[in-house]
């Protein structure tokens, strides 16, 4: 299954477009090239429809929130509805601040998510309406463990089921849930969490999947959490006793772009609840 959703992406290259956060638009943008999709980054007001008009998917972030890039989001997310597009939003440091929260919230009210990708707290604090944060960080309080792992399923199905799209929370162990299914991933490293950024890039290109796969959310969702964290076991496999995180943030786009879709399909390692 995995396969062929990740070779749609590579043959139908389809253009994302991304209003997403200063810290990590270059990342974001080489890895929807690495995994064969299209970027374009657009956050002024008045030209964020007609590029959204132009793309098969759109990813919204809020990692550096600012009033001005409130209104574009909105414009875009509306634009895309409109046109039957899918639209991502990663709730970045939701519950750390005021404006994080309720611009998350209003983006929710207001526009139809295909999927909603963050850490457990970000998740938590969208579904509560309010919450806490260790800055852009999971509180170490709400970390998935196999212990909490059925209570955080349950969770994130009835959030889905709440907000009608794929509800996607990533940490060690990474939920994609609809309604009905959850898919309880376990690729990925603990190094991970020391690159700015990879669940922003996560978000493109669950962005770029769905373009992709625009009649299969769940399933694009899940895939693009596998690769993302196959992508995180090959990079650090590869570091020698001189790399960091720089070298590492590197490998892991190279990683993605030297996948197949049958390396994604053979490596993916998830159960069905």
């Amino acid at each position: 299954m995995f396969r062929n959703l990740f070779a749609n992406v590579r043959a139908k290259s389809p253009l994302v477009h991304n209003i997403t956060n200063y810290v990590t638009v270059n990342d974001c943008a080489n890895i929807v090239l690495a995994c064969g999709a299209s970027p374009i980054m657009a956050d002024d007001a008045a030209e964020v429809e007609d590029i959204t008009s132009l793309c098969a998917g759109l990813n919204l972030n809020i990692g550096t929130l600012n009033s001005r890039t409130i209104p574009s989001m909105l414009l875009a997310g509306h634009t895309a509805n409109r046109l039957g597009r899918p639209v991502v939003l990663d709730p970045v440091g939701a519950g750390a601040s005021h404006l994080r929260t309720e611009t998350a919230l209003r983006l929710l009210r207001e526009v139809k998510f295909t999927v909603i990708r963050g850490n457990i707290s970000e998740i938590r604090t969208l579904a509560a309406g309010s919450g806490t944060t260790k800055g852009v960080d999971a509180d170490a309080a709400d970390k998935v463990t196999d212990e909490t792992l059925d209570k955080t399923v349950a969770f994130a199905k009835a959030f889905a089921a709440r907000t009608g799209a794929v509800v996607a929370v990533t940490g060690a162990i990474d939920i994609v849930a609809d309604g009905e299914r959850a898919f309880c991933i376990r690729n990925g490293h603990p190094m991970m969490s020391a690159v700015t950024g990879t669940g922003c890039q996560l978000s493109a290109l669950t962005a770029a999947f769905c373009a992709a796969n625009p009649d299969k959310p769940l399933e694009a969702a899940a895939a693009a959490v596998c690769a993302m964290g196959l992508a995180g076991e090959a990079a650090h496999s590869r570091l020698s006793r001189l790399d960091g995180n720089a070298t590492y943030r590197n490998y892991i786009i190279d990683a993605i772009y030297n996948m197949t879709p049958e390396q994604l399909e053979e490596g993916a390692r998830y159960e069905m609840r």
